[in-house]
């Protein structure tokens, strides 16, 4: 069976080439093409991953259950021309996440349920996340890293059977690796403004690598533990409403020296969204194999959504009634159903209008599937392609887009463009990464 291309970030790693990859963790349809487009075009491995949250056994909030989603990827790929054997998929923060209000014999039942099917799906790198509290737990007592890492050996030990389960239907399925470990805040944003952000210490590090390597192996998974690549920690960066908590390398140096005593293992870095490339290249180079982005990408193509309103606004001034008003149907959306964005933007209302449309935690990319926002989207891209986009508003408002279409190098239609701003984002993830020497 073929080797897991994403171990060659430890071989890489450990051979002092800083070397990582970027894992785009959405469902957004222009998200993935690009993703997919770029590894089409640069010829290399892509990694695109889906939360406990966003899919799972019952369809999570994206309606896809992991087949779903893997199928969903694959007809993308097909469509663009992608190679399936360069597409890598992998589910995060994998565990009792979403169902912490019943006890642990229910809900590590749905957690061992959900990471059968992410790993009989075929996703084949595995974050397995049980650093949460279940109802049964001591509210006021710190989950032990023995009862953590007991938990997620019982869930390792379920995606060996599984993966054993898909080798009868597929002989050359890659075999998954896993990532153990977790952070604050969980998925989907932070709530705060992160000022209880802190560094992991290595003390607490080691304890936890130490736990999960004798769990697997009390489990009798220890050629399973050689599959383990990585560690989630946090190196002191965070994605937040108002961009991000930058990477302070000197902060961080005790912890990013410790994965020097481990050589089978990288660092993995979550919230990675919104450093500068070259923050993004020093993660890699001081350990971090797997730079996690989310925010990121969808704030780029709503970025791109909301310049294409611009251009439509002034193109068909005078013809109000013509247009989309997608920037205003995409508001109404989120003020029908705040469920999504109450928690995280804090203001007065002229604030919280603000931030529902710029804020960088982006919590309008939950409301983007909604029936009436794609309705709009649609509209006004049926718009632009039928007016013909102008140069100049082009100009004005996707400058980096207007000099490519004016050299060639990028067809003037609403998705291409739209896409070709999240690939500005990924573009610098390749910088940091050399992803392409995988």
């Amino acid at each position: 069976m073929p080797e897991n291309t994403l171990k060659n970030i430890v071989k890489k790693q450990k051979a002092g080439k800083p070397v990582g990859i970027c894992s785009a963790c959405s469902s957004n349809p222009f998200v993935i093409e690009a993703v997919l487009e770029k590894s089409r075009d640069d010829d290399e491995v892509c990694l695109i991953e889906s939360t406990a949250n966003q899919v799972d056994q019952n369809g999570g909030y994206s309606g896809m259950t992991p087949a779903d989603f893997k199928a969903f990827v694959l007809e993308k790929a097909a469509q663009i021309g992608a190679d399936p054997a360069k597409i890598y998929l992998g589910g995060d923060h994998l565990g009792p996440l979403t169902v912490t209000h019943l006890p642990e014999k229910e809900a590590m039942a749905y957690a061992r349920q959900l990471v059968h099917d992410y790993v009989k799906a075929g996703f084949t790198k595995i974050h397995i996340d049980t650093s949460m509290k279940v109802a049964d737990d001591d509210p006021n007592t710190r989950l032990s890293d023995e009862t953590i890492a007991r938990r997620g050996a019982e869930l390792a030990r379920v995606c060996e059977d599984a993966y054993q389960e898909l080798l009868k239907e597929d002989p050359d399925a890659v075999r998954p690796v896993y990532i153990v470990g977790s952070e604050v805040p969980i998925p989907g944003g932070a709530t705060g403004d992160n000022s209880g952000m802190q560094i992991t210490k290595v003390e607490d590090f080691k304890n936890t690598v130490a736990a999960f390597e004798k769990a697997f192996k009390e489990h009798g998974l220890d050629e399973a533990w050689k599959d383990v690549i990585a560690v989630v920690v946090q190196p002191g960066v965070e994605e937040k409403d108002a961009g991000c908590t930058e990477y302070d390398r000197a902060k961080a140096e005790d912890l990013m020296a410790s994965i020097k005593d481990f050589d089978t293992l990288v660092f993995e870095g979550h919230s990675t969204d919104y450093q500068t490339q070259y923050k993004l290249r020093e993660l890699v180079e001081d350990g971090v194999g797997i730079l996690k982005v989310g925010p990121g990408l969808t704030y780029a193509a709503r970025e791109a959504l909301f310049a294409l309103a611009y251009i439509e606004q002034m193109m068909f001034h005078g013809r109000d009634d013509e247009t989309s008003h997608f920037i205003d149907v995409l508001d109404q959306a989120m003020l029908e159903n705040p469920k999504n964005w109450i928690k995280h933007y804090h203001g007065d209302d002229n604030e919280l209008w603000f931030k529902r449309k710029f804020s960088f935690s982006d919590r309008s990319r939950y409301y983007m599937p909604n029936e009436k926002v794609q309705q709009a989207m649609e509209k006004m891209f049926k718009n632009l392609r039928k007016e013909g986009i102008n140069l100049a508003v082009l100009s004005q408002f996707m400058p980096e887009q207007y000099t490519k279409v004016r050299e060639g190098r990028l067809e003037s239609d609403p998705e291409a463009l739209v896409k070709d701003r999240i690939r500005h984002t990924l573009a610098e993830y390749s910088y940091a990464t050399h992803q392409n020497e995988l």
